[in-house]
């Protein structure tokens, strides 16, 4: 049941990913917040252990299970294969959401993506994910490595007002 949750959350989240019922942050809460903290963002796709990314494939949404997502030089990446649907899918449009549940809150992030092909980058993600290692290799043609830019993060619940992180 939790699973079919998550994954009803991320097409939902595809289709609506602005729309929020819930009470909106007050400007005076939300300055509170770090909203360049990407690391709260990284450290729930972590707690969760996988996530939904959402891309559209001509009219389609199309939504599967991600794992990485590491900060590195001050930005959070994502990585998967060229050979890939997603990476086809990334390339013909970029803008993403992604969604994650951790049986109390959810995360909600519309961004671009944008890839980095720098071997150091690949490296650096391989590095943090060594049981991708079996599969990419950071010299290959194959590792896709993608920042998110414009994101606009959101953590809800059913029982506080939602969390912004812009970043």
């Amino acid at each position: 049941m939790k699973h079919l949750f998550i994954c009803l959350a991320a097409a939902v989240c595809l289709c609506s990913c602005s729309s929020n019922t819930a009470k909106p942050v007050q400007p005076e809460e939300y300055q509170s917040l770090n909203p360049d903290n990407m690391q709260r963002v990284r450290d729930f796709l972590h707690q969760t252990g996988y996530y939904f990314l959402a891309t559209v494939d001509g009219d389609q949404p199309q939504v599967r299970p991600f794992g990485t997502a590491e900060i590195i030089e001050g930005k959070l990446y994502i990585q998967t294969g060229h050979v890939k649907a997603v990476a086809h899918q990334i390339a013909a449009n970029p803008k993403v959401a992604i969604c994650s549940y951790n049986g109390s809150e959810w995360l909600r992030i519309t961004a671009t993506l944008v890839e980095d092909s720098r071997v150091e980058i690949k490296k650096a993600m391989l590095d943090a994910n060594p049981g991708l290692r079996s599969m990419y290799d950071e010299n290959d043609d194959n590792t896709a490595v993608f920042f998110l830019k414009d994101a606009k993060a959101t953590i809800n619940s059913f029982t506080a007002a939602p969390v912004e992180i812009n970043f």
